[in-house]
């Protein structure tokens, strides 16, 4: 079983990462889904699969929910209204557009994300993000 709190505390440690697309190398440089990745192979070790090369549009091209559906994979479905911390928030950064952007949870009001030309960072999650939560999931095997 893995601890929320050990989820966090692995995120808080990828704080000034640099935003690179497709990297996933702490304090080398990630993007959002780099993060995640990192995070999983801190907390669990082996990542459950890689992801194929994505361009910055991929959401706006294909029109699916890549994103939600990889997650979907390994993690565990949440109701946005019972979000947690430790649990991994997908954004659609447009109304008709999938999901493409991913953060976790540290409280209920904050979360570490990455996002394009800015380091990760602790943030709150605003009135602006929340809005914009499409899908929420939990690492596998979590315990409070």
């Amino acid at each position: 079983m893995v601890k929320r709190a050990a989820i966090i505390a692995e995120a808080r440690t990828w704080i000034g990462t640099p935003y690179h697309h497709q990297a996933s190398t702490k304090g080398a440089g990630c993007d959002c889904l780099g993060l995640v990745r990192g995070v999983w192979r801190g907390v669990y070790g082996k990542e459950p699969e890689e992801p194929p090369p994505y361009s910055r549009d991929w959401a706006e091209a294909h029109r699916q929910e890549t994103l939600a559906d990889a997650a979907g994979r390994h993690m565990v479905p949440v109701a946005i209204a019972d979000i947690q911390p430790g649990d991994v928030v997908l954004f659609a950064l447009n109304e008709r557009a999938p999901a493409k952007h991913c953060a976790i949870l540290t409280g209920l009001d904050r979360m570490v994300h990455s996002y394009e030309s800015h380091p990760v960072a602790e943030v709150s999650l605003s009135p602006w993000w929340r809005r914009r939560i499409r899908f929420v999931f939990a690492f596998p095997d979590i315990e409070p």
